[in-house]
C-alpha cells in the first residue's frame, strides 16, 4: 500500500455557518464549495490547506453518522476522522485486511468529488476513525 499524503481532516459541525465561524472567519481558510452525499446523509464543505484539506461535515438527517457523532459528543462537533490518500484503494483494502485490520467498508464506496473511499474501524486503529481515499 502506498500512502501519498494526508488527504483531509474530517470535522463534524452542527451547521456550516457554525463551522465557517472558526475555520473560515478566524483561520482565514477559503471554502471551495459544498457537496451533498445522499448515501452518507452528509453535506461536505472543503477548505484547502496546502496539499490537504479540512472537510466540514454537516448531517442531512437526524439518523446520519455525523448527527450520531455529534450526539455522542454531548451535542458538540469536533474532529471526526483523518483521511489518507492512497494510490490504489482496492490494493490498500486487501493489504489492510490481510494484516488483520477491521474494515468498516470491505469495498470502496463513492465519496465527495468522485473519490473512492473506505473507512477502517476504530477498534483496529487505536480509537481513531480512519478513511482511505483514492482521487479520480
Amino acid at each position: 500500500m502506498k500512502i501519498l499524503q494526508i488527504d483531509h481532516l474530517g470535522i463534524a459541525v452542527s451547521t456550516l455557518e457554525e463551522g465557517k465561524k472558526f475555520w473560515c472567519d478566524a483561520l482565514g481558510l477559503k471554502l471551495e464549495g459544498t457537496e451533498t452525499v445522499e448515501e452518507q446523509k452528509v453535506t461536505t464543505a472543503f477548505c484547502p490547506v496546502g496539499e490537504s484539506e479540512v472537510e466540514m461535515l454537516v448531517s442531512t438527517s437526524p439518523d446520519g453518522p455525523i448527527a450520531k457523532f455529534i450526539e455522542k459528543n454531548g451535542g458538540k462537533g469536533g474532529f471526526q476522522h483523518v483521511a489518507f490518500r492512497v494510490e490504489n484503494i482496492e490494493e490498500a483494502l486487501a493489504e489492510l485486511k490481510q494484516k488483520g485490520v477491521k474494515l468498516i467498508d470491505e469495498t470502496p464506496r463513492l465519496g465527495a468529488a468522485g473519490c473512492k473511499i473506505a473507512f477502517l474501524h476504530p477498534k483496529s486503529t487505536g480509537g481513531v476513525l480512519v478513511e482511505i481515499s483514492e482521487r479520480p
